[in-house]
């Protein structure tokens, strides 16, 4: 067989760290068994870019009757029978997704102790599941999202605001099915997998408070509207706090982690002869500073053989943030990989790939972007100013007018951010 090229192989590390957390494979051997459920009912509910994926994979292994809702962003639907799907508006939410959050709730009402509901969340529920506290309309929370997503705000504190806005995150969701037993099932999509962090814990009690997200929003300088502030100063937005006993049945389940991700694709790189090292699976801050970090690691490798000798694959994942300051398209794997071009330089052992694990980096149904030998020569040659293109946060322009994209359609799993780095023996 033919060696891969090194586009090859870091495509196939990508595929290799998606193909892990496919529902298909992570869902079955969590699922309850139908001897667990005696003669209760099985209430399936869910909100995620990986969802609808996941209620199949239930309705595949599942021998018994069912009936649910989940609802999953905009193109990534998979047709299920039992389970009703949903699909409504991601990053910034819409009026589908509400209508879903208060058919959900509504569905969980009147449950009783021997019932069972089996909640399957996945990164983008957030978004997904957008039911407002009364007094905030969701003119208010679009207003609130977008803002928090132009401000550099980690995953984390962008969730901390969103739960003391909504009447279903926070807890809110598993309260509402009391009595009965909550079982959530959870793919992880931000550094730490804390339950309470992944589409802002719609099941999982919260130690956080108002007050906490009211520091959010000033260190941000984010402006609220009138109606969200109010929430928030007055205490109204309290989510469900650890010890409430309306959660004293529910229980979360980690099924897929970035962390494993990284490590299937560093197996795959492993059978294909290289050298593997994971630089850690929750790497956050500024994308552009990732960027440069990374760069002076590589260099390190190269001219210093630290802290690891070339050649070698570095791996990384995590939660990347980028601060809008320009017109461009964004994206905050390809304004990394940008930045990490920039700093590095056009190097002959050197390429990497940076992608986002759902398929969408950004607002575009592009997952990234690669980039080897030449890639800045090439930019320079079309006319194309790397630095200019940072300004901008345009790192999916630039890429994609060098035909160095990446696309692979809705995966119908999130594990976050993907960063492949292959370094060469150096010259």
């Amino acid at each position: 067989m033919n060696a891969m090229t090194p586009p090859e192989l870091l495509r196939r590390l990508f595929d290799a760290a998606i193909a892990s957390a496919q529902p298909a494979l992570c869902v079955p051997p969590h699922l309850p068994t139908p001897a667990e459920l005696g003669a209760g009912r099985l209430i399936v509910i869910g909100a995620g870019k990986a969802s609808a994926a996941m209620a199949r994979a239930v309705e595949d292994h599942w021998p018994g009757p069912l009936e649910g809702l989940v609802v999953t962003r905009y193109g990534h639907a998979v047709p299920c029978e039992r389970i009703a799907i949903v699909e409504a508006a991601h990053p910034v939410p819409d009026a589908a997704g509400q209508q879903a959050a208060l058919d959900m709730l509504r569905l969980v009402q009147g449950l009783r102790t021997e019932d069972t509901v089996l909640c399957l969340i996945s990164g983008g529920g957030s978004a997904l599941l957008p039911l407002p506290l009364p007094g905030i309309s969701l003119a208010d929370k679009q207003a609130v999202g977008r803002a928090l997503l132009a401000s550099g705000a980690s995953i984390v504190e962008m969730n901390t605001v969103r739960r003391h806005l909504s009447a279903i995150k926070g807890g809110r969701l598993a309260a509402a099915c009391h009595p009965a037993r909550v079982i959530t099932l959870l793919l992880s999509d931000v550094p730490g997998d804390n339950a309470i962090d992944i589409a802002s814990g719609p099941t999982v009690a919260d130690p956080s408070t108002c007050a906490d997200a009211l520091d959010t929003v000033r260190r941000h300088g984010i402006a609220l509207p009138a109606s969200v502030r109010a929430v928030l100063e007055s205490g109204a937005g309290e989510s469900v706090k650890p010890g409430d006993p309306r959660l004293a049945r529910a229980e979360a389940r980690l099924i897929a982690t970035p962390q494993k991700a990284l490590e299937a694709a560093a197996a795959v790189a492993r059978e294909a002869g290289h050298a593997v090292h994971i630089l850690g699976d929750a790497i956050e801050g500024e994308a552009r500073d990732v960027g440069k970090v990374l760069a002076g690691i590589t260099r390190q490798v190269l001219e210093r053989g630290q802290p690891f000798p070339a050649p070698c694959v570095l791996l990384s994942g995590g939660e990347t943030t980028v601060t809008l300051r320009g017109q461009g398209r964004g994206g905050r794997n390809v304004e990394c990989l940008l930045a990490f071009a920039a700093a590095l330089g056009d190097h002959p052992a050197v390429h990497a790939l940076m992608g986002d694990t759902d398929g969408v980096d950004g607002v575009e149904p592009i997952a990234g972007a690669w980039l080897g030998p030449g890639t800045l020569a090439r930019a320079w040659a079309h006319g194309l100013r790397p630095l200019d293109h940072l300004a901008q946060n345009n790192g999916h322009g630039f890429f994609e007018a060098l035909g160095a994209s990446v696309r692979t359609g809705p995966t119908l799993t999130n594990v976050n951010d993907f960063r492949a780095i292959l370094i060469g023996a150096p010259a």
